[in-house]
């Protein structure tokens, strides 16, 4: 008998090429008639066409969304929203503008729209995150999520590989978290899979040829699933890594992700063997944590946090604020495992499954088998 607990979302999502062409028509459905378009300053032409499309429903254009949503840039844009009495925001770009939407919208209420650029995937998810006094803080928040996603693979072609990668293996990341999330299901373990399957297939033609446009649709639908299934399940000691280490240092987001992923992994194997055996089966590989460091190697993506501009007494700073709030992840969060696990990625070394846990514990309640579809209590 399977026993999980499902939640589904209602976000409407728009896939295709071309797709962006459809705006007008979106923000007419949800009756919007007053449009506030935000993007980061590297956005500026792709947010001046879509003025152009919208035409007299355009009321403005935020152009300051940062990395990490400092909280500072939110209160000014939600002050621009109000100022042209805009009835929602259009989000352009990625997770940095996606996030400046959303944190608008749970302090004003304002429907969004979201048309994403990179593999993200934050506009899927229920996720605020948000920087203030050089400390990241999320929230999981029903009305964050868009109400309507259009992606448009027209969009991505011109994304530079490089940062491609490290975008897609972002996303990699919020699929295997939804693996061995807490309150993970079977629903989300398939979608999961189907990301690392798409995302592990597209992202190395893609660091070969940019313009490859099966590739980028692939990687694009991968994206689309990886930000879907963690949103309702939950995150665990990844993301907590990540966040800290963006607040406090600045490190840039997606890069961040990458370096981190194959050594939290190695840290959480042992009590996430099926988890496990689905990441290597979609790389492929013999071990999921060494598989996805050379992944990235072979990407030519960062493994070195010292490379990202972390400075190394950093480490200890970091394993203070990671291990100082309690949250749940299938593996106890020990402070010296951390520091060995913070200290590896730094030097950019492989990853290190901790002494004494190279087997999971055969009575372990936290990872169930994946045939059962339980969740944990």
């Amino acid at each position: 008998m399977k026993t999980f607990v499902h939640r589904g979302q209602i976000t409407k999502v728009v896939f295709g090429s071309g797709t962006r062409s459809r705006i007008p028509e979106e923000a007419e459905a949800l009756e919007c008639r007053r449009v506030l378009v935000l993007c980061a300053p590297g956005r500026v032409d792709q947010a001046a066409e879509m003025r152009d499309l919208l035409g007299t429903a355009a009321v403005g254009t935020f152009t300051e969304a940062a990395p990490h949503t400092p909280v500072e840039v939110t209160r000014k844009a939600v002050a621009h929203a109000g100022s042209v009495e805009a009835d929602c925001v259009l989000s352009i770009g990625g997770g940095s503008t996606i996030g400046l939407g959303k944190a608008i919208a749970v302090r004003t209420g304002l429907p969004q729209l979201a048309l994403p650029t990179t593999y993200a995937g934050s506009e899927m998810s229920p996720i605020v995150g948000e920087t203030e006094g050089r400390r990241k803080t999320t929230r999981r928040l029903a009305e964050a999520l868009p109400k309507t996603v259009v992606y448009d693979v027209d969009l991505t072609l011109t994304f530079p590989a490089a940062t491609s990668v490290v975008s897609g293996v972002n996303a990699m990341a919020h699929a295997v978290e939804a693996l061995y999330a807490q309150d993970r299901d079977p629903v989300a373990f398939l979608m999961a899979g189907e990301a690392l399957d798409s995302l592990s297939r597209s992202l190395p033609v893609i660091a070969r040829r940019p313009d490859d446009r099966e590739a980028r649709a692939d990687a694009l639908y991968g994206a689309w699933l990886a930000g879907t299934c963690l949103g309702p399940v939950g995150m665990a000691l990844h993301h907590k890594v990540c966040h800290v280490l963006g607040g406090a240092f600045g490190l840039p987001h997606a890069e961040t992700h990458t370096v981190v992923l194959p050594h939290v992994v190695a840290y959480n194997g042992p009590m996430a063997p099926e988890a496990m055996a689905r990441i290597t089966r979609a790389l492929p590989a013999e071990d999921a944590a060494s598989g996805l460091f050379d992944f990235a190697g072979r990407l030519g993506a960062p493994r070195a946090l010292r490379d990202l501009g972390m400075p190394e007494p950093g480490i200890e700073q970091a394993t203070e604020l990671i291990v100082r709030d309690g949250y749940w992840n299938p593996r106890p969060v020990d402070r010296t495992a951390v520091r060995a696990l913070l200290t590896r990625a730094w030097a950019g070394e492989r990853p290190s499954t901790p002494a004494g846990d190279e087997h999971p514990r055969p009575d372990s309640v936290i990872e169930p088998s994946i045939t059962t579809g339980a969740r944990h209590a």
